[in-house]
């Protein structure tokens, strides 16, 4: 049974076949899309949806591709031998596994995410290529060469900071992951959401689906945001009306704090609502 849709995840048809086919040609998925889309959840619902284990190699701007694969620990090994440690003899003491040896320990085929690959240097992928594409790689220190048991699952995503290498793109198989439309972000509602309020919700997505259309909006409210707007709407016990009676143009919404997350964004709000009342 290939992936699909689980009790907390919605997944459209594409994504569902982008996952699939990427499963079935043995190729990184690599997902775009605007960040609190779900590209990361993906991963651990892949994971449960193959009954398997899920690695996490969460990658920062220091990150570089070989502590994927292993760190060699020349000081420590260094401090040992002034010490006349006994373990000094044997380098392996002194290498540590990355995720990616880590995988390709697994018996069984691991689901693999490798989360924000844009923020590395952009080497980071090019780095990666050989790894990725034989499942295999050279300890130097200790002449290993290691290579995988099982072919993980491989999910990278990407935020779209940087461009990433053409040689790169084309051993992956390429998925974005569209904004929901509001019948499927009320989808994603109930399943987080089982239980509120229709009224609430209608009025909060007509809202929220408003604020995202705003031109000049620097950063568009996402899934994740929705979701914790309307946690707090629920928690406050906000009136439907509230969010009924006044439009985008003549008031901040409330709580806009769980939405708007820069003060360029809160201000346009606020000349936007300063300016419909004076003309009123």
């Amino acid at each position: 049974m290939g992936f699909q849709s689980t009790d907390k995840y919605i997944a459209s048809r594409d994504l569902q076949v982008a996952v699939n086919a990427a499963i079935a040609l043995e190729r990184p998925l690599l997902i775009k899309g605007e960040p609190g889309t779900g590209k990361t959840v993906l991963a651990h619902e892949i994971a449960k949806s193959l009954d398997t284990d899920l690695l996490q190699w969460h990658v920062k701007s220091t990150t570089k591709a070989q502590q994927g694969l292993y760190e060699y620990d020349a000081v420590a090994r260094l401090r040992d031998s002034q010490l006349g440690d006994d373990k000094v003899h044997d380098i392996k003491n002194y290498i540590k596994r990355g995720k990616l040896w880590e995988a390709f320990t697994h018996n069984k085929r691991p689901v693999l995410l490798i989360d924000e690959i844009d923020k590395a240097d952009i080497e980071f992928p090019n780095d990666l290529l050989q790894e990725l594409d034989r499942m295999e790689f050279n300890v130097y220190e200790t002449g290993e060469t290691i290579t995988a048991k099982a072919r993980p699952v491989i999910i990278i995503t990407s935020n779209n900071e940087k461009d990433l290498p053409d040689a790169f793109l084309r051993r992956c198989f390429f998925h974005y992951i569209q904004f929901p439309d509001e019948e499927t972000m009320k989808q994603i509602v109930d399943v987080h959401f089982p239980d509120i309020k229709t009224r609430l919700l209608s009025a909060a997505m007509k809202r929220f689906f408003d604020i995202r259309s705003m031109p000049g909006l620097k950063k568009k409210p996402s899934t994740s945001e929705l979701l914790d707007w309307l946690k707090l709407l629920m928690i406050e016990d906000i009136d439907p009306e509230t969010l009924r009676e006044t439009d985008t143009k003549k008031s901040i919404p409330p709580l806009h704090g769980a939405l708007l997350k820069n003060e360029a964004d809160v201000h346009l709000f606020e000349r936007l609502a300063f300016l419909t009342r004076r003309e009123g």
